[in-house]
């Protein structure tokens, strides 16, 4: 039930409001001046306020700018026997919700209560979600105890609460993007854009564009001014994932952002300054790239100023069953399926794999096997081909022959075809195999 509060201190109209108001359904409290009215939000939790302007110990209009920046989701409606253009236009400045004059109150009242609280009530929602968002990307959720990772998180928690540039070393599917958004999310930039981008996704001249943005006129097709990640971080925090995949001319580019915050546009002749923090990442090693001559010295020491290396899956065993667990809660959800858990053989093989993929390879696994299981915890049968025959995986009791083990496929294939609904793109992304060589499978075993 919603909560509103009457401050007036004539009797007959804040008895008159609040007998309006609750026989609408909303309890109501009552307070006969400022400072009664300040004791009631401590204890209780208002949503909305309507308000005197002209009180015993003090003025309405500075009673809202004190409140919101106590209570800021509180919205505040102030009623006035003398409206006057200056009280109003404070009013509002100061963050109340309306300004009206009694006598139009009893039939304004209502509804603007009304709206005041679908704008609290849109405002706790908003809360919540960016508080559910901040947990997602907090250090928190980064799921792991062991010791390689807990000192990977230590090191990263340090370094968030500066300005420093980062630099993510280790394979591919560690979760360096996991690592950047929580060293974003614990900064003093949290509340300003996170933008990430993958050097090795573009050409050198989209990736350009993609960074710095161009002016108009400055190629075919630029009829506008476009910003840029860098822009649109300003404040805020810029990603760089696979950073040695970027050509040596932006690799200049970039050192003059971290040298000076400032760039170039395409076909721009002015700079733009900027003011945001680089976290880098890599799966390279950068001092072989320099001895190579596909990386820029002076940029390395640039990045370098703080390096975290985050643990290949296999060396960091113990955290498999936490990781499956938290993907397999993640998954049950998504597919409406009730698995608790996993069998005792499932669980062997996945510590036996030797996870090339890491972590983005076992979450890859986890959702086939919710997707193929039907029970109430995943069975090794449920598992890729590739760990049936590299890990020789006991089911029902035997080792599967060549025959059973075509079967297998064929209804392995069908179930992930079916998940999918026919999309044989999607299907052959998640079985982990090329498109050609699911088509030759669906011939093969004659799959409809």
């Amino acid at each position: 039930m919603s909560k509103i509060l009457v401050i007036d201190d004539e009797e007959k109209i804040r008895t008159l409001l609040s007998k309006i108001l609750s026989l609408e359904g909303y309890e109501v409290f009552q307070a006969s001046d400022l400072k009664n009215a300040m004791k009631r939000l401590e204890f209780s939790e208002i949503d909305v306020a309507v308000c005197d302007v002209k009180l015993p110990d003090g003025s309405g209009v500075d009673f809202v700018k004190k409140v919101k920046e106590k209570y800021p989701s509180l919205e505040i409606i102030l009623l006035t026997a003398y409206g006057n253009i200056q009280d109003g236009v404070q009013a509002i400045k100061n963050g109340a919700f309306d300004y009206i004059t009694k006598g139009d109150d009893n039939n304004k009242i209502i509804p603007l209560v009304y709206k005041a609280l679908e704008k609290v009530s849109l405002n706790k929602r908003i809360s919540q979600l960016e508080k559910q968002l901040g947990n997602k990307h907090s250090f928190e959720s980064i799921v792991g105890h062991s010791k390689k990772i807990k000192s990977a998180i230590e090191s990263a928690k340090k370094v968030a609460t500066t300005d420093a540039t980062v630099l993510l070393t280790g394979e591919t599917g560690t979760g360096k993007e996991v690592f950047a958004n929580a060293i974003h999310n614990a900064s003093n930039r949290t509340k300003y854009n996170f933008i990430a981008v993958n050097c090795s996704a573009f050409s050198k001249e989209l990736l350009e564009n993609e960074l710095f943005g161009h002016k108009a006129g400055a190629f075919t097709g630029a009829v506008k001014d476009s910003k840029g990640i860098f822009e649109e971080a300003d404040k805020g925090t810029v990603f760089l994932d696979e950073i040695g995949e970027m050509p040596l001319d932006l690799q200049a580019k970039l050192l003059r952002v971290l040298e000076s915050g400032e760039f170039l546009k395409v076909g721009d002749s002015k700079t733009t300054k900027i003011n945001v923090r680089i976290i880098a990442a890599t799966n390279r090693d950068l001092e072989k790239e320099i001895e190579n001559g596909n990386f820029r010295e002076d940029l390395f020491y640039r990045i370098n100023i703080f390096t975290v290396h985050l643990p290949p899956l296999r060396e960091r065993v113990n955290d498999i069953e936490d990781l499956t667990y938290s993907f397999l809660k993640n998954f049950s959800l998504k597919t409406g399926k009730k698995i608790s858990g996993f069998s005792k053989e499932y669980g062997e093989a996945l510590k036996k794999h030797p996870w090339k993929g890491n972590i983005r390879e076992l979450r890859n696994v986890i959702e086939r096997s919710t997707i193929l299981t039907d029970g109430d915890e995943l069975q090794a049968e449920s598992l890729p081909q590739d760990f049936q025959y590299d890990q020789e995986i006991n089911v029902k009791g035997k080792i599967l022959s060549a025959f059973e083990l075509a079967g297998a496929e064929k209804i392995h294939i069908q179930k992930v075809l079916n998940y999918a609904n026919g999309n044989k793109t999607k299907t052959a992304e998640l079985l982990g195999i090329a498109l050609t060589t699911l088509y030759r499978k669906i011939e093969e075993y004659q799959i409809k």
